[in-house]
């Protein structure tokens, strides 16, 4: 029976440029009060207290953090889940009918570290229970709340679009893996051609080269072929419970599939049965499986709005 495995996934990050600082605000000198002030007939300028020079310098580098944007037309709050060693408190920015999930965060470039990406990935899967959700790259960062609104404004149509194409929907991700030396022994024995060549090699006394060069391209053949075979066969058992499905690169020499699939929320239980049964039918391939997932690989959207210069 072939390992199937429900395990927590990561999305690419994207980092955003770092702002530059401004100079702390100066310190008033206050005058010393006299005991016994004349009281004057005029109305006389009171000099406030200025604020503390670090507090300007904490304003000036504070920007907001967007993790996503969904539909609401009442401001929401989600509590302190966002970055930061204290979990930053997370709210909505509002433009009409969608609003941008967001924290306050310095500015400053967010390092993709294993804490940061969880508290992204937690603040998004929180607001997916109950929104549609379009994720945001990690460190996506801008510099003010007029900003966000801007971005939100400029590109209104197209945040509107895709939220009503990813209503109700999550993706799932599937890799699949196989041990590749174990395949290339069932291909040894299976194909003729390939084990002759194999005996021949380990029979001849003298050079080798030409032989092991033709031995090398008839294998890689044979595991690319194998391999497409399995991958389509897989893609094929899945389409009936999927709205839609993405290829990406695989990683490494075992993984022979990397793919995403975007599910509706109320075919979940049937796209999970269908995955538990592709495991028991391919026993020699083991299968990760993850999710559900704001739909990361189904969003494209190209802001035009410069964050964080």
């Amino acid at each position: 029976m072939a390992k199937t495995r429900k395990v927590a996934g990561r999305k690419p990050v994207r980092r955003s440029k770092p702002a530059r600082a401004t100079a702390p605000a100066a310190r008033e000198r206050q005058p010393r009060a006299t005991p016994h002030a004349p009281v004057r007939g005029k109305l006389e300028r009171v000099r406030m207290p200025a604020r503390p020079a670090k507090a300007a310098v904490d304003d000036a580098n504070e920007g907001k953090y967007v993790y996503c944007i969904i539909q609401s037309e009442q401001p929401l709050s989600f509590g302190p889940l966002g970055l930061g060693a204290e979990p930053a408190h997370v709210h909505t920015i509002l433009f009409r009918d969608i609003a941008a999930v967001v924290s306050n965060t310095p500015m400053v470039v967010q390092d993709p570290t294993r804490d940061n990406v969880l508290a992204h990935q937690r603040v998004n899967e929180m607001v997916m229970v109950n929104h549609t959700v379009i994720p945001m790259s990690f460190g996506t960062v801008f510099k003010t709340e007029h900003d966000i609104m801007e971005l939100l404004r400029s590109a209104y149509d197209a945040f509107r679009d895709v939220l009503s194409k990813m209503q109700n929907k999550v993706e799932f991700g599937l890799k699949v893996l196989w041990d590749r030396d174990q395949i290339i022994r069932e291909i040894e024995e299976e194909e003729e051609d390939i084990r002759r060549l194999k005996g021949e090699i380990s029979s001849q006394k003298g050079s080798t080269y030409f032989a092991r060069m033709q031995y090398g391209r008839l294998i890689d053949a044979a595991l690319q072929a194998r391999s497409e075979h399995y991958v389509s066969e897989i893609f094929q058992a899945l389409r009936d419970v999927s709205v839609a499905s993405r290829s990406n690169k695989p990683i490494g020499d075992r993984m022979i599939m990397n793919a995403a699939f975007l599910v509706a929320r109320d075919a979940e239980a049937a796209f999970d049965l269908r995955v538990k049964a592709i495991g028991q039918r391919y026993d020699k391939l083991t299968f990760k499986y993850t999710g559900p997932w704001p739909p990361y690989n189904f969003v494209n959207i190209r802001l035009k709005l410069e964050r964080a210069q």
